[in-house]
């Protein structure tokens, strides 16, 4: 989800109601980013506090590519980072996952195994449907065991987009919220849906009632989901009591927008890539009684804050024995705080860019390569408009409105927004002489400053010197994401026996992964 995609934060179609009241009962967050431009860095920075180049979700298989955990992955969350869910357990909290893991699906890696005492859904996302041969669809988990599979059991249409998963999702959030204020339980949820990405989908109430399309019937049906999540808790009497966050993994995903993908406001360029856009997310705090209501914070937020909010919450400490990226951001949220601090921009194993206040500095950029993004191909899907072609025709050349052609069907991640020096094809080396943004007056990073300003000059020696701190003190983990093994896919789950759907795996045949953005 991107950032520009509430209307809290200025969609113009206002969808979404119960997020925007939300922010206006508790407290919105207009600075606040992601550790990862994708999917798994990022859910496994926002569980241990940790940047994904610490906590081993990245690669080295090239420089500053980004990857995840796709099926053949063989690596997971190590079993010596410390999630949030093992330490809240030391307070008493019964935690619950809901959704998209995604931090390794092999057994080992399984979330009963970090801190988890319940479990329903899924390891990776809803890709496919799949043929069983060359490939499983994705297993479904109840805690221990799959209860079926994406497409077989749990129906996803992609013709129509409709799949009720969300409403599934829902109902468990409910119900966990029940049983535990039913025993005087205190609780963490995890609710991690994934109806915003692509294939996006969902449930026949909301189909076709958004301006925004299939995309929108989505937000609208999350949205909708946490209002009537919210709304238990106050019915529960319990909404005083439990701290709420709202906020999204990376941003919107360009490359399958208009129809599949959202807005990152007035951001550059989306999901994947280290711009605005890519990582700076949506973020809505809510406690009342506790966070005085409408309130606007521009503290410089990240979702591995949230690790350490959340342990302060529960009269906890962070562990002391590794470094902890987040900060606990309640001072910030009960007494208006701000907390000076930078923010680190990673893509893969690269620093790429770094926030101080106002200002950005690229040490790095690139947005995809050329290969990729310039990749033609003959094919009438591959294009939006429509394809004119030259043909013979009594000895003259004719242009005729085409159904086939060459058209570019390449990835690109800054559709309609290329800024020449800044949103390059090729990886680009800024160390000496970094590009550097003031975000206040150029919050999509359009106008590099002039090097020979003396406000550049100024930025930049302080910048450089946090930078240099940082990296004289980093530890990188052991890389999680550089093998993958057909083998190691969800052919045979635990709880397949029971269901009749095992499937037979191939040989072990580790490789290096290719990641080639």
């Amino acid at each position: 989800m991107g950032w520009g995609d509430l209307g809290a934060f200025g969609e113009p179609s206002k969808e979404t109601p119960n997020l925007d009241q939300m922010a206006a009962d508790g407290m919105l967050f207009l600075d606040f980013y992601t550790a990862s431009p994708l999917c798994s860095p990022s859910r496994a920075a926002l569980l241990t506090g940790r940047l994904p180049v610490r906590n081993g979700f990245y690669t080295t298989n090239g420089h500053a590519r980004n990857a995840y955990t796709p099926q053949d992955i063989v690596g997971g969350i190590p079993d010596s980072e410390l999630l949030l869910p093992e330490l809240l357990k030391k307070a008493g909290y019964t935690n619950k996952i809901i959704g998209k893991w995604h931090l390794g699906h092999r057994p080992q890696f399984h979330p009963l195994k970090h801190g988890f005492d319940e479990w329903f859904g899924s390891p990776n996302c809803h890709f496919g449907p799949y043929n069983s041969t060359e490939r499983p669809n994705i297993p479904v988990y109840r805690d221990w065991e799959m209860v079926g599979r994406y497409y077989e059991d749990f129906k996803i249409d992609l013709k129509t987009g409709e799949a009720n998963l969300t409403q599934l999702y829902l109902q468990e959030a409910l119900d966990f919220i029940s049983k535990q204020q039913a025993s005087q339980q205190p609780f963490f949820l995890y609710w991690a849906i994934d109806a915003t990405h692509a294939p996006v989908y969902a449930s026949k109430q909301f189909l076709g009632t958004s301006q925004r399309g299939l995309y929108g019937d989505a937000v609208r049906e999350i949205d909708d989901s946490i209002g009537k999540i919210l709304k238990h808790l106050q019915q529960l009497g319990i909404s005083e009591s439990t701290f709420v966050f709202f906020t999204s993994d990376n941003g919107a995903a360009l490359i399958s927008a208009p129809k599949q993908g959202g807005s990152n406001g007035p951001f550059l360029c989306g999901k994947q890539t280290t711009f605005e856009g890519g990582m700076r997310e949506p973020a809505i705090a809510w406690w009342p009684g506790h966070i005085p209501a409408g309130g606007v914070s521009h503290q410089l937020g990240s979702v591995m804050d949230l690790f350490s909010t959340s342990l302060s919450l529960a009269g906890l400490q962070p562990p002391s024995d590794r470094q902890i990226d987040g900060i606990d951001l309640l001072p910030v949220i009960l007494q208006g705080k701000l907390i000076d601090r930078p923010i680190f921009y990673y893509r893969g194993n690269e620093l790429m860019a770094v926030r101080v206040g106002l200002y950005k500095a690229h040490y790095w950029t690139w947005s995809n390569s050329w290969e990729e993004h310039s990749k033609t191909g003959l094919s009438h899907e591959s294009s939006q408009n429509p394809i004119f072609m030259l043909i013979l025709a009594n000895g003259e050349l004719v242009p005729v409105l085409g159904l086939f052609g060459m058209a570019r069907r390449g990835i690109d991640f800054c559709p309609g927004q290329s800024v020449a020096g800044v949103t390059t094809h090729t990886q680009e080396e800024h160390t000496y002489l970094p590009l550097l943004f003031h975000l206040g007056r150029d919050p999509g990073e359009k106008y590099p400053l002039s090097f020979a300003s003396e406000e550049y000059q100024r930025a930049v020696e302080h910048i450089s010197g946090l930078v240099q701190q940082h990296k004289a003190t980093l530890v990188p983990g052991q890389p999680q994401l550089n093998v993958c093994d057909q083998a190691v896919m969800n052919w045979s789950p635990p709880g397949c026996e029971k269901l009749g759907k095992c499937l037979k795996a191939p040989e072990s045949d580790p490789k290096k992964c290719s990641w080639p953005h």
